[in-house]
């Protein structure tokens, strides 16, 4: 080969494997492969809905708080076991009494119960479970009053918690405007103020009113029933038209009285069961 020629040879061959370089070194690496995908997980349980109980906590025996803040009480005890066995949770939440219907109606409760009398009226406005506490209205005065029976109370100054079933009572007798009928927060509030004597006597829960006498000896309270007294009972008061958790509620109440549950909280509070307990041991709102 000539030396022309084998320069021409060695050109070619030198451009030919620099393009061949140059194609090697341009071309884009091949993207690897994606990752496979996992399986979305199993969306968790929604969590159990909890019922807001609203309660007064200031009518011991039934709500009130003890030393540590708790609500406890003969009605938390069963609206705690009725749930159980209605297999929901619940949370009870100290509302005054003033507002406890309105937070019923409005949705900011689901339930109530703080020894609520079962009335047509309130029927209107809130649904009702079965009774479950028979009830009677008390009178308490001085251990000096003359007071014999509810007639006597006409003109004296009387004390009631506002909104309640003795509320009721004593504006029928006395007239709702009249100025001896004397309105508190509390029935407690209302036996203070007898006790100072601010007011001659206080129409309230007999429940109440035993418990509080009993627990007060220094007020040298005595208590006085009357026949004309209308019997009462109460109930859980639910958001009208709750139907569904009405049927568990009811369910559940009778699934405590029917194992003997109802019978051993009742002993607990009042210290014998329904049948033995004195019928004075009973109190509503």
């Amino acid at each position: 080969m000539s030396l022309i020629n084998k320069r021409r040879f060695l050109n070619t061959a030198c451009l030919l494997t620099a393009g061949l370089l140059m194609a090697a070194c341009g071309k884009k690496a091949e993207p690897p492969a994606p990752a496979p995908v996992a399986s979305a997980p199993a969306s968790a349980p929604a969590p159990a809905k909890v019922y807001v109980v609203g309660t007064d906590a200031a009518y011991a025996p039934f709500e009130s708080q003890n030393e540590k803040g708790e609500i406890v009480g003969f009605d938390i005890d069963i609206v705690t076991a009725v749930a159980a066995k209605a297999g929901i949770q619940v949370k009870f939440v100290n509302t005054p009494w003033e507002g406890i219907f309105n937070a019923l109606g409005q949705g900011d409760r689901d339930m109530v119960v703080s020894a609520v009398t079962i009335t047509e009226e309130r029927k209107q406005t809130m649904d009702f479970t079965d009774p479950y506490f028979d009830a009677a209205q008390l009178i308490a005065v001085k251990e000096t009053s003359k007071v014999a029976k509810f007639a006597d109370l006409k003109k004296l100054k009387v004390g009631v918690q506002t909104g309640t079933t003795g509320d009721e009572a004593v504006s029928k007798l006395l007239g709702k405007t009249n100025t001896n009928v004397k309105r508190f927060e509390s029935t407690p509030l209302a036996l203070k103020e007898l006790e100072a004597g601010g007011v001659d006597a206080v129409v309230a829960d007999n429940g109440v009113v035993i418990h509080y006498v009993a627990n007060n000896p220094g007020g040298k309270f005595k208590t006085v029933s009357d026949k004309d007294f209308v019997p009462e009972q109460y109930g859980i008061a639910l958001k009208k038209g709750n139907a569904e958790l009405l049927a568990k509620m009811n369910e559940g109440l009778k699934a405590i009285k029917a194992d003997g549950t109802y019978d051993q909280i009742y002993a607990k509070t009042f210290g014998a069961p329904p049948a033995a307990a004195a019928p004075a041991s009973a109190a509503s709102k």
